[in-house]
């Protein structure tokens, strides 16, 4: 592979990263970037990772989720360059952010991990954040590690409603 599509790789990425305004995770990335077959798994966590090395992307990580955000730095470099970027490929990220922009941004925002506490029992903590705001933090203390695994599973999906009924009964 040459310099030039590594640098395509990395600037597609950092296009895809500031065309939102919630952090992508690297399954999200990934996604993208198969699904178009614009390179290989191993070729693009290796450019993901360069980006990291050189600040230009910052990651997170979320239970079982690395999530990328730009850096200052990547900002500016995006803001010079994403010209570069073919406008066919811009509009390939652009299409796909559109359509499965909700689906993305609810994948990230809705978190969801459990730990085992000091007496024996398990912690499921969920939480639905809004851009920089806490929506819901919810602790629940379950006896077994099988109940705080299916309690996170199902947070998933159940968020809303969970969220809704609580605000209902609350107000």
């Amino acid at each position: 592979m040459t310099d030039e599509t590594k640098r395509l790789y990395k600037l597609m990425i950092m296009y895809m990263l500031d065309r939102v305004d919630f952090p992508l995770s690297n399954n999200q990335i990934s996604s993208f970037m198969l699904e178009k077959q614009y390179t290989g798994y191993f070729t693009l966590q290796e450019i993901i990772h360069s980006l990291e090395e050189d600040d230009f992307v910052r990651s997170v990580l979320y239970h079982n989720s690395t999530q990328y955000r730009l850096t200052d730095k990547g900002t500016e470099t995006i803001k010079l360059f994403s010209g570069k970027v073919p406008a066919a490929i811009r509009e390939d990220i652009d299409n796909y952010l559109k359509e499965n922009k909700y689906e993305l941004k609810c994948e990230v925002e809705t978190v969801s991990e459990y730990y085992k506490t000091d007496n024996g029992d398990y912690t499921a903590k969920l939480r639905v954040i809004e851009g920089t705001h806490t929506l819901i933090d919810l602790s629940l203390s379950v006896p077994s590690e099988e109940e705080a695994r299916v309690i996170c599973s199902k947070w998933k999906q159940n968020n809303q409603t969970v969220y809704e009924f609580i605000m209902k009964t609350l107000m």
